[in-house]
């Protein structure tokens, strides 16, 4: 079964490329107005174009964001955007943590809070929070993204119990590794960190936890932000969505 989401206002965070991207054609396909919000504001502009959104350029690490104007009229706020930084803790830059917290965890918060008072007059919202299998698990030398990514599993659940009551839902979706850009530019540092080729990096790092052996689409993951939405869905609150392939039925 489809969602109808035609009327309703989704802002997409992060969607200038990779689940965010994908994100914003799926619900724009579900008859949703989507706002496309990336740092990168010509890529949320090739994003926003076809599908007839609205693109905007905005920092969300930067403290000094409008997220009232960002956030306003939005029905359901896909919460996307992240970075990955790939160092052990003794030498994680500091600046580094505090980026990836306030791009990952803090501005989630912030644009959540801001839709809130709307979402709960009307009696109807949807937060998705795109996570990870990092926010369910730990991985070596990932210490700000798993801590973000943990954090925002919290969140969610707290703005569960908060909304719940009021006609607002809230979950994540945690997927192991997806073919975006932000996995691809790993692939570098990862072999650095753990002393293998580059060209091994997929197979001996990235799929050695899911028992299936493939990157996940970020149409897959989108799909199933959409279907959050949906009315077979309203009961769902609160919850951890993994797409991993097994890796956490370990």
């Amino acid at each position: 079964m489809s969602a109808d989401l035609s009327g309703r206002k989704v802002l997409v965070t992060g969607g200038a490329s990779g689940i965010g991207a994908a994100c914003a054609a799926a619900f724009a396909a579900a008859g949703a107005a989507v706002t496309v919000a990336d740092l990168d504001r010509e890529g949320a502009r090739k994003v926003a174009e076809p599908i007839g959104g609205t693109a905007v350029g905005v920092d969300l690490a930067d403290p000094s964001f409008d997220a009232g104007a960002l956030a306003a009229g939005a029905d359901v706020i896909v919460n996307s955007a992240g970075i990955q930084y790939v160092a052990p803790v003794e030498d994680f830059p500091e600046e580094q943590f505090r980026l990836i917290l306030g791009l990952m965890l803090e501005a989630p918060f912030r644009l959540v809070r801001a839709a809130l008072p709307r979402m709960y007059a009307q009696h109807w919202g949807r937060i998705v929070n795109i996570s990870s299998v990092h926010g369910l698990r730990a991985s070596a030398f990932k210490s700000a993204y798993v801590a973000a990514k943990h954090g925002l599993e919290g969140l969610s659940k707290t703005i569960a119990l908060e909304g719940g009551p009021r006609g607002v839902t809230s979950n994540t979706i945690c997927p192991a590794y997806v073919r975006t850009p932000l996995v691809e530019k790993q692939v570098a540092d990862q072999a650095r960190m753990h002393g293998i080729a580059e060209s091994e990096v997929i197979r001996k790092i990235m799929l050695t936890e899911p028992v299936v052996k493939r990157l996940i689409e970020p149409a897959e993951v989108a799909s199933l932000a959409v279907f959050l939405c949906s009315p077979p869905m309203s009961f769902a609150n609160g919850s951890s969505f993994s797409l991993d392939g097994g890796w956490t039925a370990r």
